[in-house]
């Protein structure tokens, strides 16, 4: 006969199976912002569980004590108010209310991704003439390609960084918005094409971290992952060396081929990259002859201003009317990305 044991293990096999994917790296992270943004996690649970058990136990309590087989429990059905409980049951929540929004306020400022770090860790400061490496990611479909400007170096799914030094990140698309994230590093940040967002952070741990996409972004999206490696100083020089003998030249003619949708695909260095590519990818103008979002941006403010110094009023209200002219340029300017969403 079947053990109720054996019964328990084999109904707790599945739970067990799809658990075997999860891990905690939320809450033992390796970067010194993760670890500011696990702690304001921790802080903020403990903060509404003092309210949560507390109302969990006493409904259980009340329950018990009160129940019908209970003759010795009083019953005071005329009872009403009480000035005690009232002060209790209004003032804790509202203490805990102003608790959390004094920690939403101060960490959101403190926290800002586009804010420089002023500390390594929570133990040491950082110097003021420390210089930050700058890395350029590009979500693509479906492929993550990180330019590193100071060394003159591009990869693909393929992300390092020094140890105890301060990272800058300058994100954007191609052209569906996606989702930059680290969880060992920092929080998710969000990119999208034609614009520019950025995250600065650090690691403090030498290490290989899983980066991925945490927004969908069409067919290709689970095989939108990266590794990040946390190495020393001299291990990050001897990576870029090493980046730069195996690597290719990234041309524009050859982003153009790698701009194309592709799903699980491997690692590739490039040890030579065409000057301003990354420049002309964010302002939508790889190709010979575009026209580049900034300089489209630009052009109307000089119309605008110059128009507005000669008092021509009804030619800037001519402008902001929508028109069958304008309507069409802008339509000839919006192109179908893979997936089905429209950019610009």
């Amino acid at each position: 006969m079947t053990s109720p044991k054996f019964l328990r293990g084999v109904l707790l096999l599945p739970a067990a199976v799809l658990l075997s994917g999860c891990n905690t790296v939320l809450m033992s992270p390796s970067g010194d912002l993760a670890v500011r943004q696990r702690d304001i996690i921790i802080v903020s649970t403990v903060l509404m569980l003092l309210i949560i058990v507390p109302v969990i136990v006493l409904t259980l309590l009340f329950a018990w004590r009160y129940r019908a087989s209970n003759k010795n429990a009083v019953y005071t059905p005329e009872w009403d108010h009480s000035t005690l409980l009232e002060l209790l049951i209004w003032a804790a929540p509202l203490l805990i209310i102003i608790a959390l929004g004094a920690l939403t306020w101060v960490s959101t400022h403190k926290l800002d991704p586009y804010r420089p770090l002023e500390r390594i860790d929570a133990r040491r400061d950082l110097q003021p003439d420390t210089r930050p490496l700058t890395v350029q990611v590009v979500a693509m479909d479906w492929k993550w390609l990180f330019f590193y400007p100071d060394q003159g170096i591009a990869t693909v799914n393929e992300l390092a960084a020094p140890v105890d030094r301060p990272i800058r990140f300058e994100i954007t698309s191609t052209t569906m918005m996606n989702s930059f994230f680290v969880p060992a590093l920092a929080g998710q940040i969000y990119a999208m094409p034609g614009m520019e967002t950025k995250l600065h952070a650090i690691i403090n741990k030498p290490g290989v971290y899983d980066g991925f996409s945490a927004n969908y972004s069409g067919a290709g999206f689970s095989g939108m992952r990266f590794k990040f490696h946390g190495l020393s100083a001299d291990d990050f020089d001897a990576w870029v060396k090493q980046v730069k003998a195996k690597g290719d030249n990234l041309t524009r003619d050859k982003y153009t081929a790698l701009e194309k949708p592709s799903e699980w695909v491997p690692v590739h260095y490039y040890g030579d990259v065409a000057p301003d590519l990354y420049d002309a990818i964010l302002n939508r103008c790889v190709q010979a002859g575009q026209p580049c979002l900034k300089d489209m941006m630009d052009q109307p403010n000089h119309q605008h201003a110059s128009r507005a110094r000669a008092g021509k009023t009804d030619a800037l209200l001519a402008d902001a009317m929508c028109t069958a002219e304008n309507t069409v340029q802008f339509a000839s300017g919006v192109q179908r990305a893979p997936g089905g969403g429209l950019t610009q």
